[in-house]
């Protein structure tokens, strides 16, 4: 039978993102988003809700948001659930938390017109390379040349002639 084990977010963080270091020196950040959820009840009355999830990046991820995230950020995350256990120092008790490892880190822009974000896909994992979410001035972004039509050639008209060889 096929398992999964996958969790996707959207929410604000709660404090600036804490990095420390392991021993062997592996980057880890905490970070905790505020997710809302509104819905309206059986009298059409709006509820809201927020639930706070905690967040572990590692590597890369986690440097790059303690960086560039700060509380009350927008950020979407995607990774997977690990529950932790320990032993309660003051009573003795097993105790266990669900939380995020996250996998994939995207800024998101907060609406507020303050910087904006990039983002970046691929697991930490993985050590794959992530965009930073730098700030961006107002200005327009550069002019790009004007892209072919679709089917159309892009090399000049002159340089075709119906008696090149398509391989396909």
């Amino acid at each position: 039978m096929a398992n999964l084990n996958k969790v996707m977010l959207i929410g604000n963080l709660t404090r600036d993102p804490e990095l420390r270091y392991t021993p062997k020196g592996t980057a880890v950040a905490d970070i905790t988003l505020a997710i809302n959820r509104i819905w309206n009840n059986e009298q059409n009355v709006r509820q809201e809700e927020t639930i706070f999830v905690e967040v572990t990046l590692w590597g890369r991820q986690a440097e790059l948001a303690q960086q560039y995230l700060s509380k009350g950020r927008l950020a979407y995350i995607e990774g997977r659930l690990q529950m932790d256990t320990w032993d309660d120092k003051e009573t003795g008790k097993k105790r266990s938390k669900l939380k995020v490892i996250g996998e994939t880190l995207q800024f998101l822009p907060d609406g507020k017109g303050g910087g904006g974000g990039g983002g970046g896909g691929g697991g930490a994992s993985q050590g794959s390379q992530q965009q930073g979410g730098q700030q961006q001035s107002h200005r327009p972004p550069p002019q790009r040349p004007a892209a072919p039509q679709q089917g159309a050639s892009a090399a000049p008209a002159d340089d075709f002639t119906e008696e090149d060889d398509i391989p396909f």
